[in-house]
């Protein structure tokens, strides 16, 4: 069994409530624990608080807060690590330290959709589940970053946001969850660990701008005009399909690349990855003959902060492609 556990606490809808007319962050992590005291019967708890906010509102500062929290935690001795979390921007949250992270302890993240106020909240039985996960032998020893949530375990590269308020909001299109947990046991599906690239970084919160385009019927290729006025570092562009665009958003990409910006082309599409297949202004391949990155099967948000990390990463944008070649690269 898990001998210490780190709780980590960084806001969201699991520690908030309504008392002012709006749903704002106000327990503490202590307050959660506290509010299970099952948890006690798995591990022993060493409970931190990071930061109380809405996760629609996170920011790669907090981000880098929590990660050197998370690696503190695992040098002080703590064999795994629960992050309470709003859902909003879990999934990004959880990807990102699963790109930045290099420790041996598995690191899972979980939250609620219903507040603590109101009738039947979803954390405690989320927390529990992440605490349960954790003292299991086989995830142990595997690294990795996940997202608990309704009785499952998803792995961090894989996951999203499915539903905006139902208790069961997670899910991981085409690869399914990690493991599912029963009342007396936890099933793995997949083997646990990292599905993700590690990529060193500065350790310090960068300026490096990474915007997000989003393609559909009659878009003009101004929102990308603007971003490179504005001198970004890298653009994602949200796409159709296997990854295509208007013509004019096409055009504008085309004029990116050419500028020596990044440009990684993403599916709005809730499964399934990019091809290079239609050759029509705006056409996957039309993209891929202008330079444009196909971002294989990950959305636009979770493609931006991998193409930001890359970004501080390499030295020449010539080497970004390699990144989002693959599933996943190493």
């Amino acid at each position: 069994m898990t001998s210490t556990i780190s709780i980590l606490g960084t806001g969201g809808t699991i520690a908030s409530t309504d008392e002012t007319g709006g749903a704002k962050p106000s327990k503490n992590s202590e307050a959660l624990v506290e509010a299970v005291p099952q948890l006690a019967d798995y591990v022993d708890l060493d409970v931190r608080e990071i930061a109380q906010r809405p996760s629609f509102d996170m920011d790669i500062p907090t981000l880098e807060e929590l990660r050197q929290a998370i690696e503190e935690a695992v040098e002080d001795g703590s064999d795994g690590i629960v992050v309470t979390h709003g859902t909003d921007t879990m999934e990004e949250s959880a990807y990102y330290l699963d790109l930045t992270l290099d420790v041996g302890a598995p690191v899972v993240f979980t939250g609620a959709q219903r507040r603590p106020d109101e009738v039947s909240p979803d954390g405690p039985a989320n927390l529990v589940t992440a605490v349960r996960v954790l003292t299991d032998d086989q995830i142990r020893n595997s690294g990795g970053v996940y997202i608990a949530f309704d009785d499952e375990l998803h792995a961090a590269r894989d996951v999203t946001k499915r539903h905006t308020r139902k208790l069961n909001a997670f899910n991981s299109p085409e690869k399914g969850p990690v493991a599912v947990t029963t009342r007396d046991a936890i099933r793995w599906y997949r083997e646990p660990g990292s599905y993700s690239v590690t990529l060193d970084g500065t350790g310090e919160p960068s300026d490096i701008d990474v915007r997000m385009i989003k393609s559909g019927v009659g878009v003009g290729g101004d929102q990308i005009e603007d971003a490179l006025d504005a001198g970004v570092d890298g653009i994602v562009v949200e796409g159709t399909g296997l990854g295509n665009t208007t013509a004019a958003v096409g055009n504008a990409i085309e004029q990116a690349v050419s500028a020596g910006i990044p440009v990684v082309v993403t599916s709005r599409c809730y499964a399934g990855s990019t091809a290079p297949v239609y050759g029509t202004g705006g056409g996957g391949q039309t993209l891929s003959n202008y330079g444009a990155i196909h971002g294989d099967d990950l959305p636009a948000q979770k493609a931006r902060l991998k193409l930001r990390l890359v970004l501080q990463h390499v030295d020449e944008a010539s080497q970004v492609r390699p990144y989002f070649s693959s599933y996943e690269t190493e």
